[in-house]
């Protein structure tokens, strides 16, 4: 499972490894009121984030590492917030955790740990056999679980 953590919208997606290409069972995209205070902005993220995990039940998680942008420091403080809720909830489920970089994730379904997020969408689409383009969220989400899947079939050879 891949979450693309965010505190407004927060990303996810479900492959099933087996076979040659991973099929996906579940994506879409988790969302809290952009008016509404932080802290139960917070507490609703973290019961959405903790019961998909109830449901999914996934073996592995993959969250995108912070990152932060030097003209836009308080974006990362607030991702950091969604991240903190979202590693309690994977870590109070017994998953496995593991975090990519976003260059890594980019490169692992595109190529270039440079490309944009229409190409990651467009790579996921084709990567997957999906009929349209995801939502960037669950896009994002997607090619996390991707990589962390391309990861681990590696690790095992």
């Amino acid at each position: 499972m891949g979450i693309d953590p965010g505190l407004e919208h927060t990303g996810y997606g479900v492959l099933q490894g087996g076979g040659s290409r991973p099929r996906v069972l579940e994506m879409g995209v988790l969302a809290t009121d952009r008016r509404g205070e932080l802290g139960g902005r917070l507490r609703h993220l973290h019961q959405d984030v903790e019961l998909l995990l109830r449901e999914v039940r996934p073996a592995l998680v993959v969250l995108e590492d912070l990152f932060a942008h030097p003209r836009f420091p308080r974006t990362a403080i607030v991702l950091g917030h969604a991240r903190g809720v979202i590693c309690l909830a994977v870590a109070a489920s017994g998953a496995r955790m593991v975090t990519l970089a976003p260059s890594v994730v980019k490169r692992a379904v595109t190529g270039s740990g440079r490309a944009t997020k229409a190409q990651v969408q467009e790579a996921v689409c084709a990567l997957l056999g999906l009929r349209r383009l995801p939502q960037p969220h669950a896009a994002d989400a997607l090619a996390l679980a991707y990589a962390g899947l391309a990861r681990l079939r590696a690790v095992s050879r």
